[in-house]
């Protein structure tokens, strides 16, 4: 979900030969035609350049074809593996081509570089040392609509969110890919990232930024702040949210609360950026979990986040199966490469043998105890990492076993 919309980026290079660099959503053919026309002729592009093949990028590429006739269509070996299964291209211009790879165009250079999986396999960047521009495709994007084109010129906390609000919906899964990728970038002498969505960036420090930036999303390191997601049928479970989030608080965690059903699951992942640990809680429905938090669940497990802790709790009425069905898709959510698969739980005798859940309604001193557990997940995490058993009052032990869930 993108809220402020988005922009599909495709670039015009002037020089003795004329190129387009990438092309737009299908259906949009038209109107990026009508912009090239008040510069120019669009029968007058030499080349089509294609550094991905995601259909906002290259869906109305036939068209663009048809109109332009381009002397040769550039793109990388995945690429057109791609564009064979897009498209009727047998007939077309096409030439293949490989990173360092150089297209002179005038007094104008192009050097191709791929990225592998950042975020399709088919993926590259173009830079023009002559201009110190680097056509970097979807990587160092945003989905932000606006007039403005440049980032110095928008508001900079709605940016900054928009750029995390990508990354961790769409360029996650591929962080060791940006580690690897980011010093090939630095290497080179770039004044201008222009990305195909989004806000391009100028100048050096504007430069520094996003790459800065990147690369502190990519190695995930855990920040000391808390995320409770819930879901509640009958406002127990959401209770038992409040009382966790009051625990975290009450040792100077800061805290988010978020319900499924009022924020999308993009915006939860977005939320993730800030924080060290997620905890999710649910009511018992028909054995499981809620369907919202299940679909929640299943996102954040595609998109694959490190080096956090998490979780679960809930409420039930006769059966309780969901804070285990929750603990279960945290173990089952972790990458393959991940460090050690345990995230925190915690117990609550005798009802619930492994994490808190409570029947029915909670009253004023299990509330409490939810509190406690929020308090002591936290702690335990930040101070030793390890299993630390206290009984309180004779009534509740909280257990947890932590540690944090490192990339390989």
């Amino acid at each position: 979900m993108t809220p402020e919309g988005s922009t599909y980026n495709a670039y015009l290079i002037r020089d003795e030969k004329n190129v387009l660099m990438d092309t737009v959503y299908p259906g949009w053919a038209g109107n990026m035609l009508c912009r090239i026309a008040k510069i120019m002729d669009p029968e007058k592009i030499d080349y089509i350049v294609c550094n991905h093949m995601e259909p906002d990028h290259a869906g109305s590429l036939a068209e663009v074809v048809a109109r332009v006739k381009p002397e040769k269509i550039f793109v990388s070996t995945l690429g057109y593996k791609s564009m064979q299964g897009y498209f009727d291209c047998k007939d077309w211009p096409i030439e293949v081509v490989k990173s360092g790879d150089k297209l002179n165009i005038g007094k104008r250079n192009i050097i191709f570089q791929e990225t592998r999986m950042l975020h399709w396999p088919d993926s590259m960047v173009s830079y023009i040392p002559e201009d110190k521009l680097l056509i970097s495709n979807d990587a160092f994007g945003q989905n932000i609509a606006t007039s403005y084109r440049y980032a110095d010129e928008h508001d900079q906390g709605d940016f900054v969110r928009a750029i995390k609000e990508y990354y961790y919906n769409i360029v996650l899964p591929y962080s060791p890919q940006v580690l690897k990728t980011l010093p090939i970038v630095e290497s080179l002498d770039i004044d201008m990232i222009a990305p195909d969505h989004g806000l391009i960036h100028r100048g050096e420090k504007s430069v520094k930024f996003i790459v800065d930036m990147y690369r502190q999303m990519a190695e995930q390191k855990p920040q000391q702040r808390a995320m409770v997601i819930y879901d509640t049928m009958w406002h127990s479970t959401e209770k038992m949210a409040y009382a966790v989030c009051s625990g975290l608080e009450e040792v100077g965690v800061p805290t988010r609360l978020m319900s499924v059903k009022s924020n999308h699951h993009s915006e939860i992942m977005t939320e993730l950026a800030n924080c060290g640990a997620v905890i999710a809680g649910s009511p018992t429905h028909n054995n499981t979990i809620m369907p919202l938090m299940a679909s929640t669940l299943t996102y954040m497990k595609g998109l694959r986040p490190q080096n956090r802790v998490g979780g679960a709790f809930g409420s039930f009425g006769w059966s309780g199966e969901s804070a285990k069905v929750l603990h279960e898709a945290f173990r089952a959510g972790r990458s393959t490469r991940a460090g050690p698969r345990r995230w925190a739980r915690s117990q609550w005798r005798p009802r619930c043998p492994r994490r808190p859940r409570l029947r029915v309604r909670p009253g004023k001193r299990r509330t409490g105890s939810r509190r406690i557990f929020g308090r002591k997940h936290f702690l335990c995490w930040q101070m030793t990492g390890k299993i630390c058993r206290r009984s309180i009052s004779g009534q509740l032990e909280v257990s947890m076993d932590l540690c944090r869930i490192s990339a390989a």
